[in-house]
């Protein structure tokens, strides 16, 4: 499936009879000798208060907290097999509650930002709306955790970044211990950014929810957009409301590129 160009494989593993290890996700992610994928999400049976479990990968076997985009591909697969318009997914990052648009998008409440050093988190006690990079030629971030981290750096023009070149020296800086996804950003108006993508184990990818909510909380805290815009990234736009109780929710299309068997 893919939202936006961010693409996924999902496996549906409600019956718990398999457990993909890390050599085996790399294989999956293989763009030529296997299927490919930004992240791959596996479907588990509920651990708590939701519908389902979601378990996310990146290419490189790692786990991942959220995925914005993928949340959505998975809460519209199923809510079209069991004939609903509202599913619970749960994630490491929390539980994310998506509801079916009339016009048949999805939304999913990524829930509360978080901003604090600690929360991101950082190696050490840092202004998260004003981060300064050392070493590095683009040096103020802004930071802010969605279920995973992201730094997001605001440009007069974000084609012209060298984002392949400067996005894993960014994602592996000393700063952010676990890593982390960059976005860099460029607002056009109150109601509109545009946005590039380089996610932590994944490379430049086409779209990224987590990563478009993250770009709209460092836009308006800023004063730089309303508290809803458009985010339009490499894939796609993707609609993001910064709402009143602080939570963050994003509206977006999905789409099934095929359906498979592979044999681990």
């Amino acid at each position: 499936m893919h939202g936006l160009g961010n693409d996924f494989v999902v496996v549906d593993n409600q019956s718990l009879e398999f457990r993909l290890t890390e050599p085996t996700v790399q294989k999956i992610a293989d763009r030529r000798r296997g299927i490919g994928f930004d992240q791959l999400l596996t479907i588990e049976p509920a651990r708590r208060n939701g519908d389902l479990f979601l378990d996310i990968k990146n290419p490189d076997g790692s786990s991942a907290e959220a995925c914005g985009n993928g949340t959505r591909c998975v809460a519209s697969l199923i809510m079209s097999k069991r004939q609903a318009n509202t599913l619970r997914i749960e994630t490491v990052g929390g539980l994310l509650i998506c509801e079916r648009t009339r016009t048949g998008d999805v939304t999913v409440d990524m829930g509360e930002p978080s901003t604090e050093w600690h929360e991101i988190p950082l190696a050490r006690e840092a202004n998260t709306r004003d981060l300064v990079l050392e070493n590095m030629p683009h040096q103020i971030f802004t930071c802010v955790n969605m279920g995973n981290p992201h730094a997001v750096l605001f440009s007069e023009n974000c084609e012209l970044f060298e984002l392949e070149k400067i996005g894993p020296k960014i994602e592996c800086h000393e700063m952010f211990p676990d890593k982390i996804n960059v976005e860099v950003a460029t607002v056009e108006s109150k109601n509109k950014v545009r946005v590039r993508v380089w996610e932590r184990g994944a490379g430049q990818t086409a779209a990224c929810g987590s990563g478009a909510c993250a770009v709209l909380v460092a836009a308006a805290s800023r004063g730089l957009t309303n508290r809803k815009a458009d985010i339009v990234l490499d894939g796609g736009t993707l609609i993001i409301e910064w709402k009143d109780n602080n939570r963050v929710s994003m509206t977006g299309p999905t789409e099934i590129s095929f359906n498979g068997h592979f044999s681990l």
